[in-house]
């Protein structure tokens, strides 16, 4: 699931002077006043970043240490994920869950699929994912700052196409739990490229222009985490807010959460 802030502005009617709000008209306006603000944060986002300096990897001992503690339990996450695979049809497709990914999980190669399974999300917790992978679970409740994370299934030969996310308030961390040896996938992440290893991990910015090369004759599998972009705290307190408290109150965001129960 991705933020777009740079969606235009519902048209809704606004009451006459003094008429008490409903709830959801009360929400709808704070939703127009909250609009500009996050796009002017992302824009400080970029420039404490970089810009256009960003750099597509980061050192993950660096930049978010406590990241390692997944790696260090490579066998317990996939003995999880062998499980869950074993009904990999059950499995959603990414724009099942959420339209909005339709473009880079259903027009490329659509004879093959892109499923995800959501273990956290920006909408909220999928509890019974999470039943199912208690201890994975139980390993991403140590990570600081956590946004975001789900097992990524790539069929074999299942290309995505050419695409970036629209919000800078996160990284993302890949760990390979299934990685084809012939012919593996490969990223682009900008114009620097990465060949996914069984049980390594890496950290880059998805907000940079990325796509992934998929000739491998088997199914490929990481585990996605998104961790808020580490930056100065009136910033970081910044991405919290719209994180934790703003994104996960729309419309879009509680019909991606009824995709997601209903795929559990």
């Amino acid at each position: 699931m991705r933020a777009d802030i740079n969606q235009p502005e519902a048209v809704t009617n606004e009451p006459a002077v003094g008429q008490k709000l409903s709830p959801p008209a009360m929400w709808a306006r704070l939703q127009r006043l909250y609009q500009q603000p996050v796009a002017s944060l992302n824009w400080r986002f970029e420039r404490a970043a970089g810009g256009d300096y960003r750099p597509p990897f980061y050192d993950l001992d660096l930049t978010f240490p406590a990241l390692r503690l997944l790696d260090r339990n490579y066998d317990l996450i996939k003995t999880e994920l062998d499980a869950l695979l074993e009904h990999r049809e059950r499995i959603p497709r990414y724009h099942e869950l959420d339209k909005n990914e339709s473009y880079i999980s259903g027009s490329q190669d659509p004879d093959k699929n892109w499923r995800v399974f959501m273990l956290r999300s920006m909408v909220g917790t999928p509890r019974a994912n999470q039943a199912k992978c208690p201890r994975t679970t139980a390993l991403l409740r140590k990570i600081p700052n956590l946004y975001q994370a789900f097992f990524s299934i790539l069929d074999a030969g299942k290309c995505i196409p050419a695409h970036q996310g629209y919000y800078l308030g996160y990284l993302r961390y890949h760990l390979g739990l299934k990685v084809p040896t012939t012919n593996p996938p490969t990223m682009r992440v900008k114009d620097q490229y990465h060949t996914w290893e069984q049980g390594k991990s890496i950290l880059f910015d998805d907000s940079l222009n990325h796509e992934v090369y998929n000739q491998s004759n088997d199914v490929r599998v990481v585990l996605i985490v998104d961790v808020l972009r580490p930056m100065p705290l009136p910033l970081h307190l910044g991405n919290w807010i719209i994180t934790r408290l703003l994104m996960r109150r729309s419309e879009e965001a509680r019909e991606v959460m009824a995709n997601i129960k209903k795929y559990s």
